[in-house]
């Protein structure tokens, strides 16, 4: 559980939840909510808080993947319920949040935002790819050959560990590669070389 100003700015912290974070609350008080969350769901969650704040909504629950301490990724549930003061404005915001145990180690890979795995022409392919675009369409619309968007592709297939186009696709959304909520399809920006 975590208690958050109306700027997201956490300001107090159970001990469950600063053991994800840190070593102690003052490692995640003072910091932003947002710092905690994976790049690929920071903008639809900001979105959802930025309606909690502005009295749209008293509160939603979601999906999340968080970044723990030492960059270790995390899933898990998140709730949020707008606090209000004396008036009706809202004042804070409460955070519970829950992780799915074994998620992170039952095989769900989750990339930190320190580890940059794609080039800028890998990354608009994978975009493409997920977009739906083939390969003739794709190679005009990045001045290569037919070829040369094939061999990127094989390339991208090895290094996600996935036997087709498909799974690529779903594997980039899985480990938070692809940014979630948005179309078209878009790279995080925080995993390109």
């Amino acid at each position: 559980m975590a208690s958050l100003d109306r700027d997201l700015t956490v300001q107090h912290v159970n001990q469950e939840f600063f053991g994800r974070f840190g070593d102690s609350s003052g490692d995640v008080c003072g910091r932003n909510f947002r710092d905690l969350l994976h790049p690929s769901v920071q903008q639809p969650l900001m979105r959802q808080f930025a309606r909690l704040v502005e009295g749209k909504r008293q509160r939603f629950a979601s999906h999340v993947v968080a970044v723990g301490s030492k960059d270790s990724a995390f899933v898990g549930t998140l709730a949020a319920s707008a606090v209000t003061g004396e008036t009706t404005h809202v004042a804070g915001v409460l955070v519970l949040m829950d992780s799915l145990e074994g998620a992170d180690s039952a095989g769900t890979e989750v990339v930190t935002s320190q580890k940059r795995i794609l080039t800028e022409i890998d990354a608009r392919i994978l975009e493409g790819i997920a977009a739906g675009v083939s390969t003739i369409p794709l190679a005009s619309r990045l001045y290569l050959s037919r070829q040369g968007v094939e061999y990127h592709v094989t390339g991208l297939l090895r290094k996600l560990r996935v036997p087709n186009r498909a799974a690529l696709v779903s594997r980039a959304y899985s480990m938070g590669v692809l940014n979630v909520g948005t179309w078209p399809p878009k790279v995080v920006d925080d995993f390109i070389k």
